[in-house]
């Protein structure tokens, strides 16, 4: 992020600056698809599911957002026309129960994952470093988004504490690094 930042800092009346610097922190981590997976890997992640139980689509969603550690929750505009994609394809057949459309496998969809050597994109989404890696750029977001209130809103003694706990932060996470 070299020269990313405004060059007066971010402390006086600068807050837009430290507003646009959060919004370029953020938008470089959603660059790297924090959060979103990569092509194929919702029609994987619906088969290993629907492999285990009938589901309907918001069951879906909130087990791919569970089992990726929050790091990937798919829109019901991305599930539901998958879910109709699989169906055509003679994946997924679906049924009504109690006013809700359940989708399970069909033989062809039980096959496609039994003969699948494509693991369950769980762990994958957003980085190949594991697990819990996207949740990161999130949790940076997120802190860089507090930091900008305390800056708009706080008292100068606020900003000040507030500027003693970022410096720790920042050599905290070094130390992790620097351990083996």
């Amino acid at each position: 992020m070299h020269n990313s930042f405004p060059s007066n800092g971010f402390m006086g009346n600068n807050f837009d600056g430290m507003w646009q610097a959060v919004d370029e922190f953020r938008s470089r981590f959603e660059k790297r698809s924090a959060g979103r997976a990569g092509r194929g890997e919702l029609r994987t992640a619906i088969l290993a599911l629907l492999a285990e139980r009938p589901m309907h689509g918001y069951q879906i969603i909130r087990e791919i957002e569970e089992r990726s550690g929050g790091s990937w929750k798919p829109s019901a505009g991305s599930v539901y026309p998958t879910l109709q994609l699989l169906s055509d394809e003679g994946f997924v057949s679906s049924e009504e129960a109690s006013g809700r459309k359940i989708y399970a496998l069909t033989e062809a969809g039980r096959e496609d994952v039994a003969s699948s050597e494509t693991a369950a994109p769980w762990g994958s989404v957003g980085s190949a470093s594991g697990p819990g890696f996207a949740a990161l750029p999130k949790a940076g977001v997120e802190l860089a988004q507090a930091a900008a209130q305390v800056g708009r809103t706080g008292t100068p003694q606020q900003v000040r504490d507030a500027v003693t706990v970022l410096e720790d932060a920042r050599r905290r996470l070094y130390s992790i690094l620097a351990q083996d």
